[in-house]
């Protein structure tokens, strides 16, 4: 388990970005029990479960594409923030967290207002987004691959790259997702979960389906 201290020794961030990732978490703690923003049983694991294992995304995207401090990300289901407002955080550039639940992002607001972090809350159904130009779509826990490609259809672009924390069943949800797409998969694992996944998705196009009543 990955607490603060080791965090920070290990992580290549400014002392800013570690006391804004600290104020994060002292805020979520304070915010649990009224607001419910992530598994009760995930506090006392909270480097390592949530703020680790959304920082490791940074870490292989910088490492597959090269440092840019200017990306667009675009973080579907955001809930408390994760990963999306750690990445914002730490520099990654501006993010666009897309969250439904009114207290969920009355609560990411506050961490934006109290860290300065470059980050855009939208209360709002992924499906009602308008679109806009995005770089990187990422999720943590939302929804299957297939259905996490739906949602991502009006963003695709030649440049768009899609990273999602998948769980143990990520091979299956592929295998249920490649019937209805064709797409270029690479997968890294979890440095939080022996059992997890990190999925970079590129280049998604949906499989032209039969006519079943065609001969």
């Amino acid at each position: 388990m990955v607490g603060q201290g080791q965090f920070r020794k290990n992580a290549k961030i400014s002392d800013g970005q570690f006391m804004g990732l600290k104020v994060y978490a002292e805020l979520l703690v304070k915010w649990q029990n009224a607001y419910n923003l992530v598994g009760s049983k995930t506090i006392d694991k909270l480097w390592t479960r949530h703020i680790y294992d959304s920082a490791q995304l940074l870490a292989l995207v910088d490492g597959a594409l090269g440092i840019n401090k200017n990306r667009i990300w675009m973080d579907l289901g955001a809930g408390a923030g994760f990963p999306g407002l750690v990445i914002s955080i730490m520099g990654g550039g501006k993010v666009h967290l897309v969250e439904s639940n009114g207290k969920k992002c009355s609560f990411m607001r506050a961490v934006i207002r109290e860290t300065s972090a470059d980050a855009i809350v939208h209360q709002s159904r992924i499906e009602d987004m308008v679109r806009f130009d995005v770089d990187i779509i990422t999720s943590r826990a939302l929804a299957t691959v297939k259905r996490l490609l739906d949602y991502s259809e009006p963003f695709v672009s030649q440049k768009l790259e899609m990273w999602y924390h998948k769980g143990q069943d990520v091979d299956e949800e592929l295998r249920e997702a490649t019937k209805y797409w064709k797409v270029n998969i690479n997968k890294y694992p979890s440095q939080t979960d022996e059992a997890g996944t990190i999925l970079r998705l590129r280049n998604p196009s949906r499989v032209k389906q039969r006519n079943k009543l065609s001969k």
